[in-house]
């Protein structure tokens, strides 16, 4: 994810493909022709899916609900966080559920080519930090604060990361600020790319079983909180004036995001009930990371993750949909 900004992953299947997300990347739509076309009279949304499971849980119960409740088919297209916004402008989707902020997309293509408008609160807000696993926390409390970080440099040491201790990240392609922190704030660790969201999970688990020490990017909403503990490091404040610098130049904290919608223009005008019920699509951390962990740690199919939640809360979705 920009989850600036940035991102995560897990197999996502759609109305007419199976598209895997253990990969580290998708392709650029916006260099191909629309891979679907629907037939004369036929109600079609096409809905971007970002890697990270908590996008997927996203657009697995829309999907399902715009299917059964809406009669609309439903398309899906894999796509990274920044090609996403591409693909959107040009209309070869209709709309992106799930954005960690994106400010040099948001210019161009809202306020400027006035091709993407907003399409609201997700109602979940985002953090991405560095976090230690809580029974190692627990044993050495200093580490959770980053000036004490190369005290601990030795035992985060691993293979991939040579002499330097380990800062685990996820996919190459999600838009982090941790080289540039390791960097600046002077830090004996280098970052290693687990390779993708699925990937990060694992290696997570199986540190914690051992009880091994990890120091990890990592983000909420997520799952695996549930089943990891962990605890954040505290780094230096966010600031906006740290976010405005360049970002080879940052030494500051991520921020905490309201996660937003954004639709196509022409879609969000002309849309009718779907690009309705998309605005009105607004849901908690707590059901999203109920769906997500279904498909995740559970691994049920988005699409049977979502049916189970669906049928356990009409009273949150019911709002979504065109009333009489």
């Amino acid at each position: 994810m920009n989850r600036s900004r940035t991102r995560l992953l897990v197999a996502f299947a759609s109305a007419t493909a199976l598209l895997t997300t253990a990969g580290c990347g998708a392709a650029d739509m916006t260099k191909q022709a629309s891979p679907f076309a629907a037939p004369a009279g036929v109600k079609t949304v096409t809905l971007s899916v970002q890697s990270w499971v908590g996008a997927q849980a996203n657009v697995a119960v829309a999907e399902q609900l715009l299917k059964e409740e809406l009669g609309y088919r439903v398309d899906l297209v894999q796509t990274d966080e920044v090609p996403a916004w591409d693909a959107l402008s040009q209309g070869r989707v209709d709309a992106i559920l799930e954005d960690w902020g994106h400010p040099d997309q948001e210019k161009l293509y809202i306020d400027e080519k006035k091709t993407i408008v907003r399409g609201g609160d997700l109602g979940v807000t985002g953090h991405i930090g560095w976090y230690v696993p809580k029974y190692w926390a627990d044993e050495h409390p200093d580490v959770t604060d980053w000036k004490n970080l190369n005290k601990y440099a030795k035992e985060l040491r691993t293979a991939e990361s040579g002499g330097k201790g380990q800062l685990m990240d996820g996919s190459p392609s999600y838009i982090t600020n941790d080289v540039a922190l390791v960097k600046n704030l002077d830090l004996d660790y280098k970052v290693v790319f687990a390779g993708s969201e699925a990937a990060q999970i694992t290696q997570i688990q199986q540190f914690a079983k051992a009880e091994k020490p990890f120091l990890s990017y990592w983000y909420q909403p997520q799952w695996l909180f549930n089943e990891v503990p962990m605890v954040e490091v505290k780094l230096p404040a966010y600031t906006d004036e740290c976010a405005a610098k360049d970002p080879a130049d940052i030494d500051c904290a991520y921020p905490t995001t309201p996660l937003q919608k954004f639709l196509n223009a022409d879609f969000a005008e002309r849309g009718g009930e779907a690009s309705a019920f998309l605005k009105k699509f607004h849901w908690s951390e707590e059901d999203q990371n109920e769906v997500s962990e279904m498909i995740a740690s559970q691994k049920l199919t988005p699409q049977e993750a979502a049916k189970r939640w669906i049928d356990r809360h009409p009273d949150v979705w019911e709002k979504w949909l065109p009333q009489d």
